[in-house]
């Protein structure tokens, strides 16, 4: 791996299409001229800008749904979603830095897959592809509601460099059927793309896998708006055949050095101290053996990269909400010493949230072998194993805990979906956008919402991210179409899916 983010690095800024001031009209950039890359590099480049680096992740990830969600909580007020206040920097980043370097590159590599002059590629390079930017886009629509899709990244490709918005419902019905296409291309065999595929390192069958786990997902992702349209696409995904161990998870492994191939989220821990876990995740892992992977209290010598004891006993989260607290030191933190590095893996989708996921599906329909006390053991038991994807050593979960765990926190069937929602939603620590997502999709866990002064959305949890403000003069009638079909521009306003 080092060897292709090598290759890889010596190239990144000749496919680089964003920085601070970017927009659209820069991807208007002809990537032929500096001559035409390989698949392969362009495939690295965009798993890796997938992946997002410090300003999307600090400013979208954290910032806003980490503390939305509960997951994290912070008296500074630049993490408005702590207190559902506006950032636009923060709200608008993913928007912003997104859109050039990640659908600009998968959008180009999509092109040259299709293109595929002279007959060089195959056709299994194409399917990874499509399924790779279902991941991209899903993200974007997801946090923001209808945003550019048909049109996007078609600067150089089209000449379109000011993309209309399309309805979420469109884009949803299009990855979907992307998935299915996709899919259907691969077969078990090793990808033509081998070892610069840096997620599944060429694996057909892995990437099959994943495809059917986002169709899971997405599928699921329906079931407020359409919920036969919902069961349909949860069975054709378990009928395809999902991840089945952790050895499946899709997950970035982030090396040292340049920054390009370091964690996004870590990156922002390096240069942010005043994150802390929210009371609400903390205390809901009381009991849990994640919680001393998890929390640690801040060490006290003003070092950044180092937390102090992680004894269970000693933990405290921060509420949510706060202008100000005495000791802010006082609060557990995301432990530095185990999962905060810049060469920790990023997650894009695990096993175990596959298996809640299936837990679900058979709570709600009997579809997934009608036991979902066996899949929700699964998952917990996956979650607690992939933690030892992080370097934790000593502090790994043993066999005999999560036994015990189970033991003490078995399947209760009248409270399933909000079980196994909880779960999911320690399971995608870090993987905030997502857990943001499903709590909008569920309700669950149950979060109790902050009213602090100033606040823009009437004191509840916010429903959406507001876009990228230039959006408004860069590509103003396209913007203004998608405000009139969708609704105002604010923290409020419900998406296509998410209807109350």
């Amino acid at each position: 791996m080092k060897t292709i983010v090598s290759i890889f690095i010596s190239v990144v800024f000749l496919l680089t299409f964003a920085s601070c001031d970017e927009g659209f009209e820069e991807l208007n950039e002809d990537p032929n001229s500096v001559g035409q890359l390989e698949p392969d590099v362009k495939l690295t480049n965009t798993l890796l800008r997938t992946a997002g680096d410090r300003f999307e992740n600090l400013r979208g990830n954290i910032f806003y749904c980490a503390t939305m969600i509960q997951h994290m909580a912070a008296v500074d007020g630049a993490y408005a979603g702590d207190k559902y206040t506006y950032n636009a920097d923060a709200s608008g980043s993913w928007f912003e830095r997104g859109y050039p370097a990640m659908v600009g590159p998968v959008e180009d590599l999509l092109f040259q897959l299709q293109t595929n002059e002279e007959g060089r590629y195959s056709r299994e390079m194409l399917a990874i592809t499509r399924i790779l930017r279902v991941v991209i886009y899903h993200r974007f629509t997801d946090l923001y509601g209808d945003v550019p899709y048909s049109e996007a990244g078609k600067g150089f490709i089209s000449g379109i460099i000011r993309p209309k918005y399309d309805l979420q419902s469109e884009v949803y019905a299009d990855m979907l059927q992307e998935l299915a296409e996709a899919t259907a291309d691969l077969g078990t065999g090793d990808s033509q793309f081998g070892s610069a595929d840096i997620l599944f390192k060429g694996d057909q069958g892995k990437w099959k896998r994943f495809g059917y786990s986002m169709m899971l997902r997405l599928g699921l992702r329906l079931i407020k708006v359409d919920p036969a349209a919902s069961q349909q696409w949860v069975q054709r995904a378990i009928a395809g055949g999902v991840m089945n161990s952790n050895d499946d998870i899709a997950y970035i492994e982030h090396t040292a050095g340049d920054g390009v191939n370091q964690n996004g989220n870590g990156q922002g821990f390096t240069a942010e101290e005043g994150m802390r876990l929210s009371d609400t995740f903390v205390n809901a892992l009381s009991g849990d053996p994640r919680l001393r992977i998890y929390a640690a209290l801040p060490d006290g010598d003003g070092d950044r990269n180092t937390s102090g004891s992680n004894d269970p006993a000693l933990q405290q989260g921060l509420a949510n909400g706060l202008a100000a607290v005495p000791d802010i030191n006082q609060f557990s933190e995301p432990n530095r010493n185990l999962i905060t590095g810049e060469t920790d893996p990023y997650f894009f989708q695990s096993y175990a949230e596959v298996e809640f996921m299936l837990a679900e599906a058979d709570i709600r329909w009997g579809i997934a072998g009608g036991n979902p006390a066996a899949h929700y053991e699964a998952g917990v038991s996956a979650a607690m194993r992939q933690m030892d994807l992080y370097d934790i050593g000593s502090e790994s979960v043993t066999d005999i805990e999560i036994t015990d765990f189970l033991a003490t926190n078995p399947y209760d069937a009248p409270n399933g979906l909000e079980q196994v929602n909880t779960q999911y939603w320690i399971v995608t620590f870090f993987n905030h956008i997502e857990s943001y997502a499903n709590w909008r999709r569920t309700g669950l866990p149950i979060l109790t919402p902050v009213n602090f002064d100033g606040n823009e959305s009437n004191g509840q949890i916010p429903r959406r991210l507001r876009y990228y403000e230039r959006e408004i003069t860069r590509n103003a009638e396209n913007y203004q179409d998608a405000l009139t079909r969708q609704g105002p521009d604010e923290f409020t306003t419900r998406m296509w899916w998410d209807i109350e």
